[in-house]
């Protein structure tokens, strides 16, 4: 539509039309949410850049420039907590997108409708748990007297096993990329499902009628019809690629100091940080900082989707 039409459209019919108002009426409480809880909020980014004085007020607090940023950087733990934050990261989004797709292969895959059912409530049941949870339920598995494991060790070896896990630092990165996949997957692979379940079944026949086995069926057509969401996906998820998931790396962790080479991230090094310091404004700068990287994580893997595969950008 040129520019011409769509002025004459506009006028014709307005932006706003009585037979759309119930759209509008179901989009109004999503509408305020956002401007209330994540739009008015920005205005508080200016404290990034300033000493806060509570007496003072937010917009009458000293400016002090980048100050704020220095300490991310300046800290000798600023090399350790950014690798940690990136590369768990990584291992997540590789794993999770792996798992949840050969997860929702093999549902789909299933006769029985009941039984996919009732398999996409169990994937499902440990993402709504909250990371306080999981970390009961770890610690029952983990802890040194009684835990599951070491009283598994002891029947398979017949030695009693006084392992503490939460001292063996080499048992955790992978341990936790376990955890976060146990938690995640489930939900992306209802996604992946949905996509799927909306793919032509002519495909599959067709592809029967040729002889193809359910490899190559699920190689040629259920996967070729994922690449957009797996696309999005992954480009929504490396926005985040520098803020890590603080309740798996805290709760879970239970904040041992032993393990803070290996499972200290930013966000849990900053609200340490905070709770010593009592430096908002600091919290504020990381924060900041940890959403432009996002936006500009963002637009570079869009970009490079895009010179992939026009049709699977998000922009």
């Amino acid at each position: 539509m040129d520019g011409e039409s769509f002025t004459a459209h506009k006028k014709k019919n307005g932006f706003f039309r009585k037979e759309d108002l119930a759209l509008y009426l179901m989009a109004l409480p999503i509408t305020v949410y956002l401007l209330v809880f994540h739009y008015a909020p920005m205005a508080g980014l200016v404290m990034a850049f300033q000493r806060l004085d509570i007496r003072r007020g937010v917009f009458s607090s000293p400016f002090i420039g980048l100050k704020n940023f220095e300490f991310l950087f300046a800290t000798t733990d600023a090399f350790t907590i950014t690798r940690n934050t990136v590369l768990y990261n990584i291992a997540y989004i590789v794993t999770n997108m792996l798992l949840a797709v050969t997860a929702a292969l093999l549902l789909s895959s299933l006769r029985s409708a009941r039984s996919g059912k009732t398999l996409q409530t169990i994937y499902m049941m440990p993402y709504f748990l909250s990371w306080t949870v999981v970390q009961i339920a770890v610690f029952a598995f983990l802890e040194r007297d009684n835990g599951v494991i070491n009283r598994l060790l002891a029947a398979l070896t017949n030695e009693p096993q006084m392992t503490n896990w939460y001292m063996h630092k080499p048992f955790w990165p992978p341990f936790l990329v376990i955890v976060n996949a146990w938690k995640s997957v489930g939900y992306q692979t209802v996604l992946y499902l949905a996509v799927i379940s909306g793919i032509s079944s002519d495909y599959y026949e067709a592809a029967v009628i040729d002889g193809a086995s359910k490899f190559q069926q699920a190689r040629y057509i259920t996967i070729p019809h994922l690449r957009f969401i797996i696309s999005i996906s992954l480009i929504m998820a490396m926005g985040g690629i520098i803020r890590g998931d603080f309740g798996l790396h805290f709760a879970v962790t239970r904040n041992t100091g032993v393990l803070y080479p290996v499972t200290d991230i930013i966000d849990t090094y900053i609200y340490r940080a905070l709770i010593n310091l009592n430096n908002v404004g600091m919290a504020t700068a990381v924060g900041f900082y940890q959403s432009v990287v996002g936006l500009v994580m963002i637009l570079v893997v869009n970009w490079i989707v895009t010179r992939i595969d026009p049709d699977s950008a998000m922009f």
